[in-house]
C-alpha cells in the first residue's frame, strides 16, 4: 500500500530546537519504503488554481482559511495503514506539527 504523508507546520511555528525538525534519521530509519519526499517552497510562493466558468483564477498563498501550511511531504509504501501510522509518529515534524496519512487510490 502506498501512503502520502503531508508534513503540516502551523504558520509561524519552527522546530523547537535546532535540528528537532531535520528528518535525517527519520529518512535513514525509513528505509526503502520511502519512495521520495521533498520539502516545499516558502509559504509565500504558493499558488492556489482554479477554474470558474472556464476563467482560471489564481490566488496567493495557500490553502484559504488555514492556520497550518503544507511545509513537505513523503510516499510511503508499507503493509498497512497501522504501519504508516507508526511511520508517521516517528516524523520529527510530528512533535510540532502534524502529519497527515492519506492512502493512494489503486
Amino acid at each position: 500500500m502506498k501512503f502520502l504523508f503531508l508534513i503540516q507546520v502551523p504558520e509561524g511555528v519552527h522546530a523547537p530546537a535546532p535540528g528537532a525538525g531535520d528528518p535525517t534519521v527519520w529518512v535513514e530509519e525509513t528505509g526503502s519504503r520511502r519512495l521520495i519526499g521533498n520539502q516545499t517552497g516558502d509559504w509565500s510562493t504558493a499558488r492556489t488554481v482554479t477554474v470558474l466558468d472556464g476563467r482560471t483564477l489564481v490566488t496567493d498563498g495557500p490553502f484559504a482559511e488555514t492556520k497550518d501550511a503544507i511545509a513537505g511531504f513523503d510516499v510511503i509504501e508499507c503493509g498497512s495503514v497501522e504501519e504508516a501510522v507508526e511511520i508517521a509518529a516517528k516524523h520529527p515534524v510530528a512533535t510540532f506539527g502534524a502529519v497527515e496519512i492519506r492512502p493512494f487510490v489503486d
